[in-house]
């Protein structure tokens, strides 16, 4: 599997990262889409939001990640125990994640549930695969904003929903796997469908975005409600 992961080569993200918020013990960032979270095995994909970050913020750990093709919202701790209580807090569900995306074609209904085992398939790799037997639970709600027409260079009409996701679990690729289930992929999803559809192939990037984020302050207590307009 190894070998499989290091034949990715992630291509030079010229975007900075935002920060949206900073303390002693946390930041918030918006991170661009086309960058890594976490620096990888391939000394090529050195470049990362960590690799970034623990320049300007030394001993800070990810608490997160977001995929590499996803943008959005990212809470940084900027120590070990900060770390801990912030993972406590999404091992617990006291996190909240709200995500904006265009789905391919027009949804049906208005709002749903999407519930759907997600399991790791080595013959599948980098993909996940749905699986009731040896997957892992998973639940996602989405909630339709406009579903609207895209005219094309083309002259061509594409059919999108704008929707709200939001994640009950974490589980890898979870959105992304679970609005291919629901018959919509995600405009720009390359794993699982959202560049098959006609006039979708040339999507610049996934169109997903973390759009916002409620914890609660490790140290302070305070609510951090954190959110971030969807670039497209």
């Amino acid at each position: 599997m190894s070998t499989i992961l290091d034949t990715f080569i992630a291509p030079p993200c010229y975007d900075e990262i935002e920060i949206l918020y900073q303390d002693e013990h946390l930041v918030l960032i918006n991170k661009p889409a086309g960058l890594l979270s976490l620096s990888g095995k391939n000394p090529q994909n050195l470049d990362s939001v960590h690799h970034r970050l623990v320049q300007i913020y030394p001993g800070c750990t990810l608490v997160h990640r977001l995929d590499f093709g996803t943008s959005g919202l990212m809470v940084i701790a900027r120590n070990k125990a900060i770390n801990a209580a912030l993972c406590q807090q999404f091992s617990q569900r006291v996190v909240t994640k709200a995500y904006s995306a265009l789905l391919c074609g027009h949804l049906e209904n208005d709002a749903g549930v999407i519930d759907a085992a997600i399991a790791k398939d080595p013959a599948l790799f980098p993909r996940m695969s749905i699986c009731a037997m040896n997957g892992k639970p998973a639940r996602s709600r989405y909630q339709v904003i406009e579903r609207f027409l895209h005219r094309q260079e083309d002259g061509a009409l594409l059919p999108l929903t704008r929707v709200q996701l939001t994640p009950e679990t974490g589980r890898t690729h979870q959105l992304r796997i679970h609005c291919q289930q629901l018959g919509h992929p995600i405009l720009g999803c390359d794993l699982y469908g959202g560049r098959l559809w006609p006039g979708t192939e040339r999507t610049p990037r996934l169109m997903l975005h973390a759009s916002a984020l409620h914890f609660r302050h490790p140290v302070s207590e305070r609510w951090m409600n954190a959110e971030s307009a969807s670039p497209f």
